[in-house]
């Protein structure tokens, strides 16, 4: 789907689109299209009882005195509380109603008691509609046409129509990394394994990404024990891969002897459970405990896509974890590249085994201004949270207080839960420096998160649990079924907001 801006006026063909807001009158491109259809608009809200009501639309089909295909009036709730959420599922709303239709107008204007500019309105709208617009749909060889999107171009015409299209240009740019996670998490594991993930991170060169990859040889040089010895059981060889984007200007960030903002995620690319196998029942899912990297992966080509002021630095640690004779077992222990010695209880409680090195490798090397690391880690921060909010965990209250705010702005939520020497006393082993897993049920997001601030020292840190927000079971306006692509848009705020200032 191609979008585009243009001059403000009325469509003469195709299908046309126009907001209002509850209880005001039509707006300004509305009421000429209303003119032109001699009243159709306001006699068809009269006759459905619409007046504007957030998330509320009607449809008029070939209306009178136009050649348009359809005229669609959505809703946008009270112009005084107008925002950029509200306006991003009016986009993708769009989309989806109108998704057959092979050209679509939307027509912007100023609302009237609205705080955002036509500009502005446009932009968001564009947004959300490509966020919208998603399909993983390459393997649907069956498809009816009939079933398939057939909107080819979608029209933003709106006063100011350079400005807006100026506005959406770093958008779409976070839409490209946001699609880019949505792939590599939705792919199968057979066609996304730690080398074919490390090569889809190689394709963020042409944006001016630097991207280093360490195999096994290499790790086993830097003592990656824990990492390792979660790939062990597969095939696949692990991999970690390093993603640079130094976009920070002339007197700012490294010359002024900052590090660079790290990002590290979980890459298991498919996770059996190695010899601590996981039931058969929805062990297909699994296909998505790369959620994290792919987040990275995703957020990464972002940033570079709008080349953001900023040196950025991301880190993922790639394997498979499976349960073949030279698997993991239960009870082995394993060195990290901290040196710290782990006895590894459970070979299911992997990602963070994954997370200890690729953590340290990012703190001794690039010497970060923060660290913040995604993980579909545990099922408990599910049973904790559910699917509205990821579980977040962090020694620093400035950085947790920051990634609140920037998951507000984006509605990619998160929740902060308690860590203390309580809760850390729970990976103390009698074997070995501390263990995987406590010996009971309980706290386990909390106990994992306790696990991770071993291998952070004094870096500001934060831990992103995302087990139960990288995939939904339901669409939503601006997140198709599927893989969510979860935490590009809110570390991309976060960036934007606070550190490219």
């Amino acid at each position: 789907m191609k979008i585009s801006f243009t001059k403000s006026g009325l469509p003469a063909s195709g299908s046309a689109v126009v907001a209002i807001c509850k209880g005001s009158k039509l707006p300004h491109g509305a009421a000429a299209l209303d003119k032109a259809m001699k009243g159709g608009i306001v006699r068809a809200m009269k006759a459905a009882r619409f007046t504007g009501e957030k998330g509320k639309s009607i449809d008029i089909l070939a209306p009178a005195g136009t050649r348009l295909d359809r005229v669609r009036v959505i809703g946008l709730g009270d112009a005084k509380s107008l925002d950029e959420l509200t306006l991003q599922d009016a986009g993708g709303s769009i989309y989806r109603a109108l998704s057959r239709e092979p050209v679509v107008t939307v027509v912007v204007d100023t609302l009237p008691g609205c705080p955002l500019p036509a500009v502005s309105i446009a932009a968001e709208m564009a947004f959300g509609a490509r966020l919208g617009s998603y399909r993983f749909d390459k393997y649907l060889t069956k498809e009816k046409p009939e079933d398939k999107p057939k909107l080819k171009q979608l029209r933003i015409a709106c006063d100011g129509h350079i400005k807006a299209r100026q506005a959406y240009a770093p958008k779409d740019a976070v839409v490209d990394g946001v699609f880019m996670t949505r792939d590599v998490v939705s792919e199968p594991p057979n066609i996304i394994y730690p080398k074919s993930l490390a090569a889809e991170c190689r394709t963020l060169s042409v944006l001016g990404v630097k991207v280093e990859v360490l195999g096994r040889a290499e790790m086993q040089k830097l003592g990656m024990g824990a990492l390792l010895g979660v790939a062990q059981g597969s095939s696949q060889e692990a991999q970690l891969v390093v993603m640079q984007w130094n976009g920070a200007p002339a007197g700012r960030g490294r010359n002024r002897g900052q590090g660079p903002l790290a990002f590290i995620g979980k890459g298991v690319t498919f996770d059996t459970g190695g010899i601590s196998i996981k039931p058969a029942a929805g062990m297909w899912d699994m296909k998505w405990d790369m959620g994290g990297a792919g987040t990275v992966i995703g957020l990464m080509k972002a940033l570079a896509g709008r080349k953001a002021k900023v040196d950025a630095v991301g880190v993922v640690g790639l394997v498979e974890n499976m349960p073949d004779g030279n698997a993991q077992r239960p009870g082995d222990i394993v060195t990290a590249m901290s040196g710290t010695t782990i006895e590894v209880l459970n070979t299911d409680a992997e990602g963070r085994l994954v997370l200890a090195d690729a953590l340290w490798y990012t703190k001794e090397r690039f010497k970060p201004r923060f660290m913040v690391d995604l993980a579909t880690l545990t099922g408990a921060i599910i049973v904790a949270l559910g699917h509205e909010y990821a579980g977040m965990f962090a020694n620093n209250d400035e950085l947790s207080a920051n990634l609140t705010a920037a998951g507000k702005a984006v509605n990619e939520l998160v929740w902060r839960l308690p860590m203390s020497d309580a809760y850390d006393k729970k990976i103390k082993a009698d074997a070995a420096d501390i263990k995987n897993i406590s010996n009971g049920r309980d706290a386990g997001s909390i106990v994992a998160a306790q696990f991770l601030q071993r291998f952070v020292g004094d870096v500001p840190w934060a831990h992103l649990d995302i087990a139960g927000t990288a995939w939904s079971n339901e669409s939503k306006p601006t997140i198709p079924k599927g893989a969510t692509a979860y935490g590009v848009r809110l570390l991309d705020r976060l960036v934007a907001d606070h550190y490219e200032k």
